[in-house]
C-alpha cells in the first residue's frame, strides 16, 4: 500500500513538473513603429527607436518578434496576418504600437502612414481597430493577449472632422487580455522632444525587474510615468487575465515577501474637459491594494488615489438665440497674401496633392478629389487654391454641405467675411446643428466684431461637442471682448489645457 502510494505521488509530481503553466506557451509579438506620416508637419521622433528597443527586450524575454517600421495599410494588414497565422492554442500574443491613434465610434484605431483621413468614416476604413485585432487573436486560441499602445498623440487629422474625441477610447477586450495606453482615456500628450518616449523608458525598466507578474509590471510602469511627468501623463490599464503571467520566462514564481514602497498618491487625468485650475487639497495616503479580481473578470486598474472633486461647473448656457443677420462692413485686404508661384510649385510636389491632381487630370469632374485637394490646400495655408477647388466642387454638387463649411472657414481666414457668412448660413440651412459650421460661423462673427452672435454659435457647438477646443477658445475670446473677463479667461484656460496649440491656431486665423 505504501509503495503504491509513493508511486502514485511520484507520477503526480512528475506530470505536474512537465505540464505547461498558463502563459508558458509560445510567445509571439508584433511591434510597429510608425513615424513618417505625410500629413504631419515632421516625422515623429520617438516611435522607431521605441519600437526597436521594445523588440530587442521582447526577444530577450523569449518572444518570437516581428517588427515593422513606417508601415502602410497593406503593410500593417500583412503584419497582422502573419501574427494570426503563428498563434496556436495557449500561445501568448503581444502587440506594441507607437504612432498616431484615433478614436472613432467609441473604438481606438491604429493608423498606418498612408492613411487618407478626411472624415470619421475614413478612420474606420484605413485604421486598424484594436478591439478587432484582439478579437481575432483570441479566436485563434491565444491564452494571453497583451496590447501596449503608445498613440495618445495630437494627430494631424483632427481638424478635418472636428466632432472627434481626442485620445483613445476604452477597449472591450476578450478574457485573458491586458491592455495599456500611454496616457489616460480621451487625453493627448506631446512628445518630450527626445528620441525615446517616457512611457517606453519606464515600461522597459519594469519589464526587466524579476519576479513581477505582468499586471504588476504595467502598474509600476503607470506609477513611474505619472511620477516622472508630475502627474501630467497617467497611463491607462485594463486587465482580464485569468492566470498569472510574467514577461520574464520563469518569473511567475513567488512574489517578493515584502512589497515595494508604496507610491505617492496619483491623480488620474479625467476624461471630461478640464476646469480652471484651483488649489487642490493635499492628496490622501495611498490605500492598500485591492484584493485580486475573480478569474476572467474584466477590470480597469484605477490610479492609487481617486481624483479630487472637481469644482462646480458653471450653469449650462441658455439656448442660444436665433442667429441675427447682420451687415458686415466691406472686408479689409486679405490677411494672407496670394500664394506665390514658388509656394504653388512646392505644393505641387506634395505627395497627397500630386496624387489628387493626377486623378483630376484624368477626370476634371471628380468632385471627391476636388474637395479633398481643397482640404489639403487649406491645411497647408494655401487658402486661395483651396477656395478654387471648393468652388468647383460646389459647381458639381451645389448641396455639398462639407464644401460650404470648408469654403466658409477658408474665406474667414483670408478676411472675405461677407462671402464666408453666406457659406456658413447655407451649410446650416442644408444641415441644421452642423457642429463644424456652427464653429466656423462663430469664427466669422468673432472676426467681424459680432461678439454676441459668436458666443451664441460657440455655445451651440459646445452643446453638441463639449470638447471642441476651437469653439471653447473662440467663446473665451468673444466673452472677454464682450466684457465678461473672468468667464472668458476660464474658457481660454480650459481650451489651452486641452490643446496647447490652440493659441497659435487662432493667431494664424488673425484672432488674438
Amino acid at each position: 500500500m505504501k509503495i503504491r502510494l509513493a508511486l502514485l505521488l511520484t507520477v503526480i509530481f512528475s506530470v505536474a513538473s512537465i505540464a505547461p503553466s498558463f502563459g508558458a506557451g509560445e510567445r509571439f509579438a508584433l511591434v510597429i513603429g510608425n513615424s513618417k506620416y505625410p500629413d504631419a508637419e515632421a516625422p515623429l521622433k520617438e516611435p522607431i527607436n521605441d519600437a526597436r528597443d521594445v523588440a530587442e527586450e521582447l526577444k530577450r524575454d523569449g518572444f518570437n518578434v516581428d517588427i515593422g517600421e513606417n508601415l502602410t495599410g497593406d503593410g500593417m494588414r500583412r503584419a497582422f496576418e502573419r501574427l494570426y497565422g503563428k498563434i496556436k492554442p495557449g500561445s501568448v500574443a503581444l502587440i506594441f504600437f507607437s504612432g498616431f491613434g484615433i478614436q472613432a465610434n467609441r473604438q481606438s484605431y491604429m493608423i498606418p502612414v498612408d492613411a487618407q483621413i478626411w472624415a470619421e468614416a475614413d478612420v474606420r476604413r484605413d485604421g486598424f481597430s484594436l478591439e478587432m485585432v484582439l478579437g481575432e487573436i483570441n479566436s485563434r486560441g491565444a491564452g494571453v493577449k497583451i496590447a501596449l499602445v503608445d498613440a495618445s498623440r495630437r494627430n494631424p487629422f483632427e481638424r478635418r472632422f472636428r466632432s472627434f474625441s481626442a485620445g483613445l477610447a476604452p477597449v472591450i477586450a476578450p478574457n485573458g487580455s491586458l491592455v495599456m495606453y500611454s496616457a489616460a482615456l480621451s487625453s493627448v500628450i506631446s512628445d518630450n522632444g527626445s528620441d525615446r518616449s517616457l512611457f517606453v523608458r519606464e515600461l522597459l525598466k519594469e519589464i526587466r525587474t524579476p519576479d513581477l507578474m505582468a499586471e504588476e509590471t504595467l502598474n509600476r510602469t503607470r506609477v513611474g510615468v505619472t511620477r516622472a511627468s508630475r502627474q501630467e501623463q497617467v497611463p491607462w490599464i485594463s486587465s482580464s487575465l485569468a492566470e498569472d503571467f510574467s514577461f520574464i520566462p520563469g518569473g511567475a514564481g513567488p512574489k517578493p515577501s515584502s512589497p515595494p514602497p508604496a507610491p505617492p498618491p496619483v491623480v488620474a487625468a479625467p476624461s471630461p474637459p478640464p476646469v480652471a485650475a484651483a488649489p487642490s487639497p493635499p492628496p490622501a495616503p495611498t490605500p492598500a491594494p485591492a484584493p485580486a479580481p475573480p478569474a476572467g473578470a474584466q477590470v480597469a486598474i484605477a490610479t492609487p488615489a481617486p481624483p479630487p472633486p472637481a469644482p462646480p461647473q458653471p450653469p449650462a448656457p441658455p439656448q442660444p438665440p436665433k442667429q441675427v443677420e447682420v451687415t458686415i462692413p466691406p472686408p479689409a485686404p486679405p490677411a494672407k497674401p496670394t500664394e506665390s508661384n514658388t509656394a504653388i510649385a512646392a505644393l505641387a510636389d506634395d505627395p497627397t496633392i500630386k496624387s489628387l491632381t493626377a486623378k483630376l487630370n484624368d477626370n476634371p469632374d471628380d468632385g471627391a478629389a476636388l474637395y479633398r485637394r481643397g482640404q489639403v490646400y487649406a491645411s497647408k495655408g494655401a487658402y486661395e487654391l483651396a477656395i478654387k477647388d471648393f468652388n468647383n466642387s460646389l459647381r458639381l454638387n451645389p448641396k455639398d454641405v462639407e464644401a460650404y463649411n470648408n469654403r466658409c472657414w477658408a474665406r474667414t481666414v483670408i478676411g472675405d467675411l461677407q462671402a464666408a457668412l453666406k457659406d456658413c448660413n447655407e451649410a446650416l440651412r442644408l444641415r441644421p446643428n452642423f457642429v463644424d459650421a456652427l464653429d466656423s460661423r462663430g469664427l466669422v462673427n468673432l472676426k467681424s466684431g459680432q461678439t454676441k452672435n459668436a458666443i451664441a454659435d460657440f455655445d451651440a457647438a459646445l452643446k453638441i461637442n463639449p470638447r471642441l477646443t476651437s469653439s471653447l477658445y473662440g467663446r473665451g475670446i468673444a466673452k472677454k471682448r464682450n466684457g465678461s473677463i473672468p468667464e472668458g479667461d476660464l474658457d481660454i484656460s480650459n481650451a489651452k489645457a486641452m490643446d496647447p496649440n490652440i493659441v497659435k491656431e487662432f493667431a494664424d486665423y488673425g484672432v488674438q
